[in-house]
């Protein structure tokens, strides 16, 4: 069993589902111990239009999660000396992508991710966002150079999904991909 600690932001764009795709596959992976929850509070809007569920209960699911206030910049996830494996902003809004782009820390997710970037652990951010303006691409771009991987919330169809939850599914095991955390998927593509 493995001692990985990582960060999962939802923040403010639609897409929410994807997020707790995310954070359920990070929850129920053995090598996971630990995930931090940090959701803006138009990613606490989203959740509830777009999920039905409430922060809370995404909590309760499992003792591995930790809801952290996005407005307490002293959460542990704010410094550099707390060892974590990595971050996922899933859906990433394109003013969060920004934020992180222009190293703005005004709150718990844009921080975290700055210090994911400056400790070089893996930042994964899932932006949702249609269509791309020029700032956006040059934001995109930023991030990427400074160390992000930038992996647009772009379903794939080749595993012939049969509901909305595979396709939720597909996509989180990729993103687990770049977090490092290989999974077995029958989903994969296989030639």
């Amino acid at each position: 069993m493995g001692s990985k600690r990582f960060t999962v932001a939802i923040t403010g764009a639609s897409g929410s589902a994807f997020g707790v795709a995310v954070l359920r596959r990070l929850a129920a992976n053995p090598d996971v111990t630990e995930v931090s929850l940090l959701v803006s509070p138009t990613g606490r809007r989203c959740l509830a239009d777009e999920c039905g569920v409430k922060v809370e209960a995404l909590v309760a699911r499992s003792p591995k999660i930790r809801h952290h206030d996005e407005r307490n910049l002293g959460a542990a996830v704010s410094s550099g000396s707390y060892r974590q494996d990595g971050m996922v902003l899933v859906p990433c809004s394109a003013g969060a992508l920004g934020r992180i782009a222009a190293g703005v820390s005004e709150s718990l997710v844009s921080r975290a991710a700055d210090v994911c970037l400056k400790e070089r652990a893996p930042l994964v951010l899932c932006l949702r966002e249609t269509p791309l303006n020029r700032i956006h691409l040059e934001n995109m771009l930023r991030v990427h150079d400074a160390g992000a991987v930038v992996m647009p919330i772009m379903p794939g169809f080749y595993t012939q999904p049969a509901n909305f939850e595979d396709l939720f599914d597909t996509f989180a095991t990729r993103v687990l991909d770049q977090l490092g955390l290989a999974e077995a998927d029958a989903r994969r593509w296989q030639g």
